[in-house]
């Protein structure tokens, strides 16, 4: 019996043992798995606060469907008070979000850069001396796409990007390895309504064009000028009420058998056509 209760004290001191060095553990865990993560994924309540408070740009807050008390309250509160998109969800998409961290709930989305407005975008255009040259995404969902316009963008001289802040790809990691260094060139705007962004770009002397199958060829289009090129999402195209804000509609003729470009393709032939036009004297 002796001989048993040693070897009981011995479990639970090695148990008390185990228990001295968990907090160690555990943080190196989470040091461990952030490290793992996307840098702009920031997972617990603590650190999503500071991101929060900071002036970083933050693009989404996911937080568990029904999660409205203590603190995560008040992460809800600062995030609605910045316009910030929050999205519920289940535990297991969080879970899957944060692999294997501590998530406590809540999941942050934070931009690769922080964001420019209309005003800079189109100071930039004067700046340079020449007459704003702009790319509105409408709902383009796949990172690699937006990273690959805002390539093509740079590329041919554009002066911004324009997205919206809902049902839309914001700045992340991987839209700015698919842009290949230019999202560090390019200034890029995230809006709340694009038809009043784009009213409002009409006001201020910009022409818009919609990028769509029923419009005039690309080549045949006047695109000199103050402009403004509408992009539609990869499932859905351009909305119904972007469209109707638009003044003209470009097309890019196709004869093969697939009856579409991939966004970023087509964004490619028409940005490069305009920016022909803009520095072709004689077009």
């Amino acid at each position: 019996m002796e001989h048993g209760k040693n070897r009981n004290n011995n479990r639970r001191g090695g148990r008390d043992r185990d228990l001295s060095r968990k907090p160690q553990r555990r943080e190196e865990d989470r040091d461990r798995i952030q490290a793992e993560l996307d840098e702009n994924v920031i997972i617990g309540r603590n650190a999503v606060r500071e991101l929060l408070l900071g002036g970083r740009d933050v693009d989404k807050l996911y937080v568990t469907s029904g999660e409205k008390e203590g603190s995560i309250n008040q992460l809800l509160g600062i995030a609605a008070e910045r316009g910030i998109p929050i999205t519920e969800c289940d535990r297991t998409r969080l879970d899957s979000m944060a692999k294997g961290g501590r998530h406590q709930g809540v999941i942050a989305i934070a931009a690769e850069r922080n964001y420019s407005s209309i005003d800079e975008i189109l100071n930039y255009a004067q700046s340079r001396g020449e007459p704003p040259f702009v790319v509105i995404c409408d709902g383009v969902e796949d990172p690699h796409n937006l990273g690959a316009i805002i390539r093509s963008a740079e590329c041919v001289g554009a002066h911004g990007v324009i997205i919206p802040k809902r049902r839309a790809v914001g700045l992340t990691a991987t839209v700015s390895k698919s842009s290949a260094g230019a999202l560090e060139h390019m200034l890029v705007a995230k809006v709340t309504n694009l038809s009043s962004t784009i009213d409002e770009l009409k006001e201020r002397g910009l022409w818009i064009y919609a990028a769509d199958m029923d419009g005039t060829a690309y080549y045949k289009t006047d695109m000199k000028g103050a402009v403004a090129l509408v992009l539609g999402s990869e499932g859905f195209g351009i909305s119904r009420l972007v469209k109707e804000k638009c003044d003209f509609v470009v097309s890019i003729p196709l004869y093969g058998q697939v009856n579409s470009m991939n966004v970023s393709c087509a964004a490619a032939v028409l940005l490069a056509e305009a920016a022909r036009q803009r520095n072709d004297k004689e077009v």
